[in-house]
């Protein structure tokens, strides 16, 4: 998934889960219902006695209010609490999302990139080179990157549509585009999910354990690659690569 859809679509299951939160209470407490009484649960709610204590003559406080109902205080401690909670992590990983998107949103749709006024496409050039300046040194140019695009729109193949297609597009040119090809590539290696990462670091628990704790970095590494790309490792003919390694 690209990362621009990726923010349509954080944004869209926002909006949902607020919604959510405001309107379904009642048809979830029907479904859950359902579902406890299909698991031999009495479906109800326990009800917190209401304590009563001893009031002086002296005692001008107000007086004492019962307790909420069972049902009240499971929608405000544990069914609003949990979509509070999910709201508050999605929000914040949208927020992230966007500010890729405010740098790197004007190359993912080639027909806005094809609309784009000159002065808008130079700032959107130099706030990229900017963000991608570690002193004085940046990946790319935005004046050189802003350049290119003026003459990349023009030659831009008509089924060109995403930004993985300008890619290809720019490779085939042999680095004729230099700027706009490295902004590609970093545009395209942004994850959308750290669930690669993670992954990686659970089979090198898998393999690396106590018993291999003397395996050297270049084994652990050769043994984590196979055992991530699994499935192309799959298709190796392993006859053929021993045959033409040591029989020829």
């Amino acid at each position: 998934m690209h990362l621009d859809t990726a923010v349509k679509r954080f944004k869209d299951l926002v909006s949902f889960i607020d919604n959510y939160r405001k309107t379904v209470f009642e048809n979830s407490l029907i479904e859950a219902t359902a579902v406890a009484a299909t698991m031999g649960i009495e479906p109800h709610f326990p009800e917190k006695r209401i304590i009563k204590r001893t009031r002086h003559f002296d005692d001008e406080s107000a007086s004492e209010e019962a307790p909420p109902s069972g049902k009240d205080s499971f929608e405000v401690n544990y069914f609003n609490y949990i979509l509070d909670q999910a709201i508050s992590s999605l929000t914040s990983r949208f927020e992230q999302f966007q500010e890729f998107a405010e740098i790197f949103g004007f190359l993912y749709n080639v027909d806005q990139l094809r609309s784009l006024d000159d002065d808008i496409l130079l700032d959107s050039c130099i706030n990229l080179e900017n963000h991608l300046k570690h002193g004085m040194s940046s990946d790319i140019n935005g004046h050189d990157l802003y350049a290119e695009f003026k003459v990349l729109k023009s030659y831009l193949p008509a089924e060109t549509g995403k930004a993985i297609d300008v890619l290809n597009f720019l490779k085939d040119m042999e680095g004729c585009y230099p700027n706009a090809f490295i902004a590609y590539r970093i545009l395209l290696t942004i994850p959308v999910t750290v669930a690669s990462a993670e992954r990686s670091f659970s089979k090198l628990n898998l393999i690396k354990n106590y018993l291999r704790s003397t395996m050297s970095q270049e084994r652990l590494n050769g043994l984590a690659m196979l055992s991530i790309e699994i499935e192309m490792l799959d298709n190796i003919d392993f006859d053929s690569i021993f045959e033409d390694q040591f029989l020829s």
